[in-house]
């Protein structure tokens, strides 16, 4: 951590959340299956620090099969017993089920909007809102726009949504710059 880099206060004294920082928090992202892992680890943080999930993230990704929803959204209860069994993921069967659905869901979306990048990114008319946040503490929960795409995923039938979740979801995304105006990082995609 000598890199003398100025940081938001979250990612300054972990080497996890710095790297997880600096390389892909805050950045837009378009790749739908990303964005659909995204949205499913968002869910799974729920009640629990991000560095966790960062922690289990390898683990998420190999068993939910590379957060493929073609594959999740056919797993039956075998799958999901397996899954409360695996340690190396969060084990809540209320989040595991809320994945089968947002699979589910997400070809519900994208037969109505095209894909998940086209629905996510037409709330911000393709280009990320850029706050100015001068500390942690100015940073908002959620948001009125957060508010809306929560009440519009839910309306399709996604879990694990809500607004706060959002737009945690909206910040590792890249939908809004949240990153603080000292950080190295705010100017980082103009």
């Amino acid at each position: 951590m000598s890199d003398k880099l100025t940081r938001c206060d979250w990612a300054a004294h972990d080497i996890l959340n710095q790297e997880y920082h600096d390389n892909e928090w805050g950045k837009p992202v378009h790749d739908d299956r990303t964005l659909f892992k995204m949205l499913i680890l968002e869910g799974m943080q729920a009640g629990l620090s991000w560095i966790t999930i960062l922690k289990k993230r390898d683990a998420f990704i190999k068993a939910f099969d590379d957060f493929d929803p073609a594959i999740i959204s056919t797993y039956g209860d075998e799958k999901i017993e397996e899954l409360m069994q695996n340690a190396g993921i969060i084990r809540n069967r209320l989040k595991i089920n809320a994945a089968i659905l947002n699979a589910r869901a997400y070809f519900v979306l994208c037969e109505k909007y095209g894909s998940l990048d086209q629905f996510l990114w037409s709330y911000v008319d393709n280009k990320p809102i850029k706050n100015a946040w001068e500390t942690m503490s100015d940073v908002p929960a959620s948001t009125p726009l957060a508010e809306k795409i929560s009440k519009d995923l839910k309306n399709l039938g996604f879990k694990f949504v809500g607004p706060t979740i959002i737009y945690a979801y909206m910040q590792s995304v890249g939908l809004v710059n949240d990153h603080m105006t000292s950080c190295f990082c705010y100017n980082c995609e103009e």
